[in-house]
């Protein structure tokens, strides 16, 4: 019996146990020659079966202006169901996986290596040549940065979170610090974590409560994976790493090790540590859940954060929906000391999480077909900007969002979102980025210099002008003095689902997500031998090893995407 089909009996006997709703059209493989499907009439309704990694809690089952004008456009309507818990699809996916149910089509963002080792995703290779004219035309030059990997080339997935040559015209990352605080202290240089810790410790001292509350110097999310945005990545990203998830990459000879271990990292947690000490970082910031960290900051009483601006965004929009924007943040390029530099605008080219068609699709090449559809010229506008006349007019042959839907996208975004369907339907094509502009000589998107202006509140204005800033990228080391990062995103590169790797890398992140916070919450004389055990503990639990074969990964990565004969 071959281990495909024995996997499904495994899966039938334990159906009785398992509730997976994965609402497929056909749980059947009739799509195994991808080119076939009755497309017929490419406007005929249709409705095609999904499931999202990330939540979309602003989804209106295509009821709002942009997804009807979709179906419109294109016959299709999408049951869609998203993650709710936070948890990047993983368990639904091995759910799926285990029982060989899928939808139509998925965006199954780090889980796709599970369904490719299931068989359960279809190769896009002729489907793309000879159905996605759009696809091809947005993707021209970089079809290598598509294909699985260097010993599969298959296309498993349409890179649809990033835009094609995107330009960073602004920084929504670094260490961030209300516009309140600064203005009192008369907008202090922010540079290095010592000058953070100053902020934050002599406004604390000034404003010990915030409308009644405790005021909150420094807050962090761990909750979950949210430790890594919060924590962990910073460690990396404050002693000049490129951020790559669990790993640094030596850029010359692409050697890989868990960052941890960089020498100069442990002096970033113990100046955790220091902050833990001196009663500046929030003593829940290890047992709190997402909702809590949300509430305190939407409260106006958390100074200080360690974060990237979608991770905070609801509570932001929060604050500014009840018009406290001086409660809002500034981003700062914050390194553990001058000698470092922040990499945020280092550009990782065309990469990133896609979408997919499953073999439970009945009509891949109508599915195709809508996903090529909404990464054409009008599918971009469409998903970007919305409905003319609606949310945005033609002036002087330019797209301009009049005053009113402005001030709704910024100060009532969910809303905005779920009413308009703007920005919602972004991972469903594939799509320019910021910068890139379209037949008409109008951006593709709304992140332009020119938008982006018109969007900060008074209170950033303020700051922005105090810093002899234009946005906040000013003050962030530029793009040009950083290579194109050759591996592209390593959070979206494949790695092995099954052996010795997974067992250690779910070992090691064990070790990382209990003692990284020991580590912090500790005395000062407790931290060294807390953090020299953390890494004895985590060579010892196979680091090295794990180590060596994500070296491997990365070379051949390079190799793929460069055309590089890599040793």
């Amino acid at each position: 019996m071959n281990h495909k089909v024995s996997k499904k009996l495994g899966a039938a006997l334990l159906a009785g146990l398992m509730l997976v709703s994965a609402g497929c059209s056909n749980s059947g493989n009739n799509a195994a020659d991808s080119t076939n499907g009755n497309s017929g009439n490419d406007t005929e309704p249709v409705t095609f079966t999904f499931f999202g990694a990330d939540a979309s809690p602003n989804w209106n089952n295509m009821q709002d202006d942009v997804g009807k004008e979709i179906t419109a456009k294109t016959g299709v309507t999408l049951q869609a169901e998203f993650d709710v818990g936070g948890g990047g699809g993983q368990d639904r996916i091995a759910m799926m996986a285990a029982s060989g149910e899928y939808p139509d089509i998925i965006f199954a963002k780090g889980e796709i290596g599970k369904l490719v080792d299931a068989e359960a995703l279809i190769d896009l290779t002729d489907l793309i040549d000879k159905h996605a004219p759009n696809i091809k035309k947005v993707m021209e030059g970089n079809m290598n940065r598509m294909k699985y990997s260097k010993d599969n080339e298959a296309i498993y997935s349409i890179p649809t979170n990033v835009g094609v040559g995107e330009q960073k015209f602004d920084a929504t990352n670094g260490f961030q610090i209300q516009h309140r605080v600064l203005k009192e202290l008369g907008y202090p240089e922010v540079r290095t974590v010592k000058d953070f810790e100053n902020v934050l410790k002599e406004y604390y001292a000034k404003h010990p409560t915030t409308d009644g509350q405790p005021t909150i110097p420094m807050t962090l999310n761990a909750d979950g994976w949210k430790i890594m945005i919060t924590v962990t990545n910073q460690g990396d990203i404050t002693t000049g790493g490129a951020n790559d998830g669990e790993y640094y990459v030596n850029p010359e000879t692409y050697e890989t090790m868990l960052h941890y271990k960089k020498p100069e990292e442990k002096e970033y947690f113990r100046w955790l540590n220091h902050m833990y000490n001196e009663g500046l970082l929030d003593k829940d910031s290890f047992v709190q859940k997402d909702d809590q960290y949300k509430a305190k900051i939407s409260s106006g009483r958390v100074l200080g954060l360690s974060s990237v601006e979608w991770e905070y965004q609801d509570a932001e929009n929060a604050l500014k929906s009840a018009g406290k924007d001086e409660y809002t943040y500034a981003h700062f390029p914050v390194t553990l000391s001058e000698e470092y530099k922040d990499h945020a605008m280092q550009a990782v080219g065309v990469d990133g999480y896609g979408i997919s068609i499953t073999t439970s699709c009945e009509d891949p090449v109508r599915a195709i077909k809508f996903i090529d559809w909404l990464s054409s010229e009008e599918g971009q506008v469409l998903r970007n900007w919305g409905i003319e006349g609606k949310t945005y007019n033609i002036e002087n042959g330019k797209r301009v969002m009049p005053a009113d839907i402005l001030d709704q996208k910024v100060n009532d975004a969910g809303n905005f979102a779920k009413n308009t369907g703007v920005g919602l339907y972004s991972i469903f094509g594939v799509r320019y980025g910021d910068g890139v502009k379209d037949s008409t000589d109008n951006y593709y998107t709304t992140n332009f210099p020119e938008q982006i202006l018109a969007e900060y509140s008074d209170a950033e204005k303020e700051s922005l002008a105090a810093y002899k800033a234009t946005t906040w990228k000013d003050l962030f080391p530029t793009e040009d003095e950083f290579p194109v990062k050759e591996w592209g995103a390593l959070y979206n590169m494949p790695v092995p689902t099954d052996g010795d790797y997974q067992v250690i890398y779910q070992k090691t992140q064990d070790i990382v997500h209990k003692r990284i916070p020991e580590a912090i919450l500790s005395s000062s004389a407790e931290f060294d031998k807390i953090y020299d055990d953390f890494i004895a503990e985590l060579n010892k639990a196979g680091a090295e090893k794990m180590e060596k074969e994500y070296t491997e990964l990365v070379k051949a990565r390079v190799s793929l995407f460069t055309g590089k004969d890599i040793k």
